[in-house]
């Protein structure tokens, strides 16, 4: 690895998809210690007008609460988004939502780099400072990752899930990607197992990344060290173009921002080759392409985190490597093949001890013709400080659909699929968002296509299905997507939900699961849905089966920004709000898992 800081340079590159998983936790019941929780939502759509084009400018975070949820679901009047303003929670004027990214953010934020001096630029002097693509809390629901994914970004904040605060924003690497000079963006970001990381997928820098998190004894956040020291680059000739940087100055509750940028970036870490000699992505200059396909393009979807502190890290082409988030820097222990563990790779979860990966279509151009929904199943336990054999262990198939393409490394089955997305129409399938039940015994699929969930037992591996367009789950009746679908186009086929990712709320009822609009920001060919917002799964037959019982809807008519969905309906209503990522946040502080935590060295 060679540094080159250049000048910066806008790039916007194709996009790949993501789907999370849920780590698994009580019985269901009232909830985790009594509390209510709260639904946090991510919406892709501008928010702001006279945006050229989708999700390039601002967003909406959408937070309701547990008690109006139940209340909708009773028959009461639709939940009321909460409010991120200063002193909420019934003390401001007007406590409603949604929240402006652009405010929970302030614009006035002054950046620094690791030599703690300013850079110049205000955070409103930057691009790509919108396209919120979703949140996620950490082990002690006390803070959520802020995921902001416009191209040419690569911005990721933390936020307080109790005061609805800014605490903290960064900016990751830039590298030389294509030949670009400023390449980089946040997909998604996960906390490790204990709350003392995050691990950040730059997917277009092709980095891994890491902020290291000290904590008092109740679990408040002390201090926020973006550890340059710690980044793993998974490309090939890579270099570094642009350095990570923090952002300074009071939020928009007027409390000082933490954070700052640390260490140095280790050439080694950089390099082509993995530690079995091959090419970390194929066609490097230093070795061979590993023999059963490699990986063909590294952009990092997401670093699925495990309770063995590993990050399984999905890539766009198929593929996957397996890092050791403790080391420094970052260290594979793991190297597959895409043949092996087909693309693209867009979300899993983990339960007693196995971690299931699944398999869906490309965010790029070629996705559109991909139909893609496969399982896999790998033991956690297979892993340690040291690196294993490429494609070692050997993944269980748990299941792979019989009309999958010949796509992302899959070796059989057509080579293309071009039947598009609508709805009654399309025989495309797309395996994307995961949730684990709290006792670990079932783990949910949805396909963002066919508005239908897969269900795995993690023993047995058999499946069963239902879905989401019926009152029973199982075809009967309409469901809760027909009432609020968007109406304002006569042409766009309602009662199509387009689910993507969710979570399950601590009490064990139900699965909050994000569903798109018609205006899809990312993933276009395969996102089109009818009624954007959070969809409301509840869980039957010991969670085993569900059945859309509401939608949280969500609305944007503040954005005006041209619409694109290949394959689908050419909307012209004027909607749109786009949720990517629906997750759950339990109210009330959770205990700091001993007197103070901070990040290890290993």
């Amino acid at each position: 690895m060679r540094t080159s800081l250049l000048a910066a340079a806008p790039l916007a590159l194709a996009t790949t998809a993501l789907a999370l998983g849920a780590a698994h936790a009580g019985k269901p019941g009232k909830g985790e210690g009594g509390q209510g929780y709260e639904v946090w939502a991510s919406d892709q759509s501008n928010s702001v007008a006279g945006v050229a084009g989708n999700g390039l400018r601002g967003s909406y975070l959408w937070i309701w609460d547990s008690r109006d949820i139940e209340r909708q679901l009773a028959g009461g009047p639709d939940a009321e988004p909460l409010s991120c303003a200063r002193n909420n929670n019934g003390r401001a004027p007007r406590n409603v939502g949604p929240c402006d990214l652009l405010e929970v953010f302030p614009q006035d934020l002054r950046e620094f780099g690791a030599d703690g001096r300013p850079t110049g630029n205000r955070l409103s002097d930057l691009s790509g400072f919108g396209r919120l693509h979703g949140m996620l809390p950490d082990p002690q629901n006390r803070y959520v990752t802020a995921n902001i994914f416009a191209p040419g970004g690569g911005y990721v904040g933390i936020i307080d899930t109790e005061t609805k605060e800014a605490v903290g924003l960064f900016r990751v690497t830039g590298t030389n990607v294509g030949g670009g000079t400023d390449v980089r963006s946040v997909h998604m970001s996960f906390w490790d197992s204990t709350g003392s990381a995050v691990i950040i997928a730059n997917l277009n820098g092709k980095v891994l990344e890491r902020i290291d998190v000290t904590r008092n004894g109740s679990g408040k956040i002390k201090s926020l060290t973006f550890n340059k020291s710690a980044s793993l680059g998974v490309g090939k000739g890579m270099e570094i173009t642009a350095e990570a940087t923090v952002f300074r100055g009071r939020n928009a509750h007027g409390r000082k921002m933490i954070g700052e940028v640390a260490g140095s970036y280790d050439e080694q870490a950089f390099a082509d080759l993995t530690p079995n000699g091959f090419c970390k992505e194929n066609g490097c200059a230093e070795g061979p392409d590993s023999p059963l396909g490699g990986r063909p393009n590294n952009v990092i979807i997401c670093p699925i985190p495990s309770e063995n502190r590993k990050a399984y890290i999905t890539m766009g082409g198929g593929g996957l490597l397996v890092a050791n988030t403790d080391a420094t820097p970052m260290a594979i222990v793991g190297e597959y093949d895409n043949q092996v563990l087909n693309g693209a790779g867009c979300g899993g979860g983990q339960a007693d001890g196995s971690m299931f990966l699944n398999a869906g279509v490309s965010a790029s151009g070629a996705g559109a013709t991909w139909s893609t929904f496969t399982m896999y199943k790998l033991d956690d336990s297979a892993f340690s400080l040291s690196p294993n054999l490429p494609n070692s262990p050997s993944p269980e198939l748990v299941f792979a659909d019989p009309g999958n393409t010949a796509t992302g490394g899959n070796q059989s089955g057509p080579a293309a699929n071009t039947s598009g997305q609508l709805p009654g129409v399309t025989t495309r399938r797309d395996a994307h968002g995961v949730a684990v039940t709290t006792d670990g015994g079932y783990i949910h699929n949805v396909d963002r296509i066919q508005n239908v969930v897969e269900v795995f037992d993690t023993q047995t591996g058999t499946r069963t299905s239902y879905d989401l367009t019926s009152a029973n789950g199982q075809g009967s009746g309409f469901g809760a997507c027909f009432e609020k679908s968007v109406r304002d186009d006569a042409g766009l086929p309602v009662n199509d939900p387009a689910p993507d990712l969710l979570e399950r709320t601590p009490d064990g009822k139900y699965l909050m699961i994000a569903l798109r609009g018609p205006a899809p920001v990312s993933v276009q060919h395969s996102a089109q849905g009818s009624c954007p917002g959070v969809g409301i799964v509840e869980l039957l037959n010991g969670g085993s089966s569900g059945r859309l019982v509401g939608v949280l809807r969500s609305t944007n008519s503040v954005d005006d920004s041209p619409q694109n969905a290949p394959g689908g309906y050419p909307y012209a209503g004027a909607e749109r709000s786009d949720i990517h990522g629906a997750t759950v946040v339990t109210k009330g502080r959770r205990p700091a898992r001993g007197k103070g935590l901070s990040r290890g060295r290993r």
